[in-house]
């Protein structure tokens, strides 16, 4: 199993593929597109961000911050203008490295049972853009499977005696059970589509049937 700190490696990895972003950017990023990653705050991301410059994997850069445009007359000089300050500090910009793109690739092509937990799952369904459709059907499959193996033990909880329970276990065991179900039929619903779209890939198209046919 994946450590929380290796998930959040392959969030921002994945992230700043897409595009180059600072600090703040990158956080509101996290807490958007990630939502299990909310809990992450400014004394988490930054150590992850700095050990990833070390191991060469991001690089840094500065911009400076944006400039008001000139006011008149505050020079007190007749026909000369203020020269404006920037508004704010200067930004750092973290960007992927050729480095970091090869790692984050060897990542997204791994389909084992790490890719399957929960957390991890999240965030690798998140960069399924960025990962190639076996994967992306492997990683789907091998959720599911564990999803299925949580199901039956939710069911079999179900028949012990129901008086070693109160009202709220129970109530947090049917809530386990009902969520597990659902997303079940998500995965499904989502397989069913990945095999599609391979299907259709390698069906030969019409023009290329029709000169095997002649030929």
């Amino acid at each position: 199993m994946r450590s929380r700190s290796d998930v959040l490696e392959t969030a921002v990895l994945g992230l700043l593929n897409e595009s180059p972003l600072h600090g703040y950017e990158l956080r509101k990023r996290l807490n958007l597109v990630l939502g299990s990653f909310r809990a992450f705050s400014y004394g988490t991301l930054y150590p992850a961000l700095k050990a990833l410059v070390m191991r060469g994997l991001i690089a840094t850069t500065e911009n400076d911050p944006p400039t008001p445009p000139p006011r008149k007359g505050k020079t007190g000089i007749p026909g000369r203008t203020a020269k404006p300050k920037p508004i704010g500090r200067r930004r750092v910009v973290y960007e992927l490295t050729a480095e970091g793109k090869e790692h984050l690739q060897t990542v997204l092509a791994t389909a084992g049972p790490a890719a399957w937990e929960d957390d991890n799952f999240d965030v690798r369904f998140a960069l399924f853009a960025q990962t190639d459709a076996e994967t992306r059907l492997r990683v789907l499959e091998g959720r599911r499977t564990r999803l299925t193996e949580r199901l039956e033990t939710f069911r079999q909880a179900a028949t012990h005696p129901r008086s070693r329970l109160d009202e709220y276990a129970l109530e947090l065991q049917r809530f386990g059970l009902e969520r597990a179900e659902r997303e079940v039929h998500w995965l499904d619903s989502l397989i069913s589509t990945e095999r599609g779209r391979a299907a259709a890939q390698n069906r030969p198209s019409q023009q290329e049937q029709t000169k095997k046919e002649r030929g």
